[in-house]
Parts: structure tokens; sequence; C-alpha cells
């Protein structure tokens, strides 16, 4: 075990019993039942090396979902560690809010070398929901600046996840309990997700029978991750990019967890040839280090918002972190490392052994009615013999007591691996999961 140290005056460090309760005591956790925290045996982190996090007691995780898909290249990296302290030797902070700074514009021009959008423009904030929030802003005034009216609907998809604020909340479909805010949602046109195998067809539809009524469509493209992977056909996702076009409606993509190779190339928009309008990016933007996200606009919307100055046209929306500099600095050497460092050849290389692993071991397991993937996103959905059972929780509870981290979405179990993950750890992913789904069709006889 790694020595830990000792607390103040040499007493020896609290073990993860006593963090857990002092968590329980002070902490609210997002999307978890406080009054079941504690009995669900979470695990407080410490540090990290690598691709591992290491809790209080000094033991090691695998961390295999990416810290909540956020973490591209591992932890403690140490090019994207001096970007860091060399930033706070300049400034670890100012407005963007009429004012400029040196490294968001240099990140800014780095994305606009690599992002698949005409002429972008980028509004800097600090989370994907807000990316979100700020596309669906955008999208709406980009009609009432140009006068045109009636242009305020919106058309998203079944199974949607845009994130939690409100907008982004009205154009996802729900879900993780979120119903108690219906009253607060705008409402959309709602056409099948990714499950229904004539979804793009009944998207077109809908977007021709609307079309002088929607501000945008949004969707994400070719993967929708917190319904459980649900992966569409390339070709599918530029029909439907294909009609907004043909039709005069913008296309938002939601990218924050498909950016960045997390689907085998730098966007997932690149699969199917899409020129979003907007395209919103977070998660993986600096690599996991700090909070950032970014709504990129083309040079076309863009030119709708320039008018006299403090004019109607201008766009009144700005997050006092946006294009915070440290977050900045991160992103801009963690771009530069995803091509220096050939990440998406290893994304691929490890897909398919990945792929070639669940086939064999997985796919077929009495515990497990489908897998999915899309690079490094999987979903491996259950198929418990009765409700209640709770089998995703316990999977990954099961996976997480081999040293391995994973976290269900209801009875899916993702598995989204940091980018550069061995072959061994892929092997010792699967080694752990095989042996959980072992564990829960033979606990208790639950496939009788």
């Amino acid at each position: 075990m790694t020595d830990q140290g000792t607390g103040a005056g040499g007493a020896t460090p609290p073990t993860s019993d006593g963090w857990v309760a002092r968590d329980a005591a002070v902490v609210w956790h997002g999307f978890t039942q406080m009054a079941a925290y504690a009995g669900s045996a979470p695990i407080v982190v410490d540090r990290a090396e690598g691709r591992e996090l290491i809790d209080v007691d000094g033991k090691r995780y695998l961390d295999a979902i990416s810290s909540l898909w956020v973490t591209t290249l591992g932890h403690r990296v140490p090019e994207l560690d001096a970007a860091l302290r060399s930033q706070l030797d300049k400034v670890a902070h100012s407005t963007l809010l009429g004012n400029g700074s040196r490294v968001a514009i240099e990140l800014a021009e780095a994305l606009a070398g690599v992002v698949p959008v005409d002429a972008p423009h980028i509004v800097f904030a600090s989370d994907g929901a807000a990316a979100v929030e700020q596309a669906v802003k955008i999208a709406f005034q980009y009609w009432t600046n140009q006068g045109i009216e009636g242009r305020h609907g919106y058309l998203a998809l079944g199974n949607a996840y845009h994130g939690d604020t409100v907008g982004s909340l009205s154009v996802g479909d729900g879900g993780f309990g979120t119903d108690v805010f219906d009253p607060m949602r705008f409402p959309v046109i709602r056409t099948p997700g990714y499950d229904d195998p004539g979804w793009a067809s009944k998207a077109i539809a809908a977007i021709e029978r609307h079309a002088d009524e929607l501000a945008a469509v949004v969707l994400e493209p070719l993967v929708q991750g917190a319904s459980g992977i649900l992966v569409a056909e390339p070709d599918d996702v530029a029909a439907v990019g294909s009609a907004c076009r043909r039709l005069g409606v913008l296309l938002v993509a939601d990218e924050v967890a498909t950016g960045f190779g997390r689907t085998g190339r730098l966007f997932a928009s690149e699969w199917s040839g899409l020129r979003p309008d907007i395209l919103c990016l977070g998660k993986g933007l600096t690599g996991g280090y700090l909070p950032m996200s970014a709504t990129v606009v083309a040079g076309a919307v863009f030119a709708a918002f320039l008018g006299e100055d403090l004019g109607p046209k201008t766009f009144y929306h700005g997050h006092s972190y946006g294009g915070n500099a440290l977050a900045a600095a991160v992103a801009l050497e963690h771009l530069r490392l995803l091509q220096a460092w050939d990440v998406l050849d290893n994304v691929e290389a490890r897909a398919g052994q990945l792929a070639d692993l669940l086939a064999g071991r997985v796919a077929g397991h009495p515990a497990v009615r489908v897998v999915r993937q899309q690079g490094l996103m999987v979903g491996v959905e259950l198929a418990p013999p009765r409700p209640g059972l709770r089998w995703g929780r316990r999977v990954c509870a099961g996976s997480v007591a081999r040293g391995v981290l994973l976290r269900p979405l209801g009875d899916v179990v993702v598995i989204m691996p940091p980018l550069t993950v061995t072959d061994g750890e892929v092997i010792r992913i699967v080694d752990a999961l095989t042996a959980a789904l072992d564990d829960v069709v033979t606990e208790s006889g639950d496939l009788t």
C-alpha cells in the first residue's frame, strides 16, 4: 500500500469510512440519493496516477469511466501539468466580457482550425449544459435579429440528453428523475431517438412539416450517450443534417460527450460529414483537468449578431469564468497532445480489441441483452429476469471491488476508458466486468 503520510499532529489519517461520513455530512452529490449514499460504498479519491484513481486507503482503481467521460489522456499528465503551472505564472483568470485574453485567443484559433464548422466563432463557458444553453439562445436570437417571426421552436430527439439547465433540459427528453421539472421546460417537437430504426426519416418528415417555425434541430451526432450509448448510422445522421441545410433550419450538434476523439474521430460529426451551424463542446476539452466548454458558431450565424454598440443585435449573455485562462492553457496543450501522441490511432486499436473481447466474452453472457459500441464509448445493456434487481448498480459494484471503476445508467453498464488506455488495461476491464456479471447470475438465483 502506498504511504499516505499522517494527519495533523502526526495522527493517522481517517480511513475511507471516516471520509465517507465527513462527505455525507456536508456534500450534496449530483444524481445521488444522499439518504443512501454512505451505504453504497462510494470510493473517496485522494490522488491519481496515469489511468488509475487512488482512494484514501491507498487502493487503486482503473478509471474506466474517465471520471464521467472527461479524462482523455489520463491523470497527472506531465505536459498538461506543465501548461497549467506555466499559465499560473502569467494570470489565472481575466474576464472576456468586453476584453481579450491571450491564451483564450490562442485556444480559439486552435479550435477554429479543427472543428467541423465554417468560419467559426467561439463562446466559452464552464460545462456542457451551459454550452447547449448558449446554443439554444443563439439559435433563437439569430432569427429575431433578422426580423423573422415565428422561428421559436426546436426539434429534438427521443432519448436525448443535453444537460440540466432549464433550456438544455427542455431539448432533452427528461428521464433521470427530472420529470418534476416538466412545468419549467418549454415544449419542443420530439421525434424518435436512435433506438428507432426509422428515426431519421421521421425526423426529416417533421423538419419538412415545421421548417417555418423551427429555430433549430438539436441532436447528438452518432451516439446518444446518456441514454445507454445508443448508436446511429452515419448516413442517417448525414441525411438529417442535409434536410436542415435544404430547408434552412439551423443544426445544433451537441458533442459535449462525443468530442475530442471519443468515437474514433476528433469529432463525431466527421463520421457523417456534418457541418453544423452550432457545435457544443465540453467534457474532454481540457482533458478532464478543469471545467470548460465552448459553443462554436458558424460565421453566417455570428454575422446576424453584428450591429450598433449596445444595440438589440448584441448577444447579451456571458459567464464570469468563460474563457478562464488556466483552463484555456490546458485545453490548448491538450489539443496539441491529441495530435502529437497519435491518440486517434490508439482509440482505433483499443476499440477494436475491446469489441473483440466483448463479442467473445460479454455479448453472449446470460446477464447481457446487447452490447453497443462506437469507438471507446460502450454500453452493455443487462437483462435482469425481473424488475427491481438493480443489476446495473450491482455489476458496477462488483467491478469496483475488483479495482475497475464503472458506473451504470440504470441497467446499462457504461465503459468509457481514457483514450490512452492500454491493451492490458482493456483486458483488465473485461476481466472485472465478466466476473461481476457472473456474480449477479449466481447470487440469490437471479435467473430462476
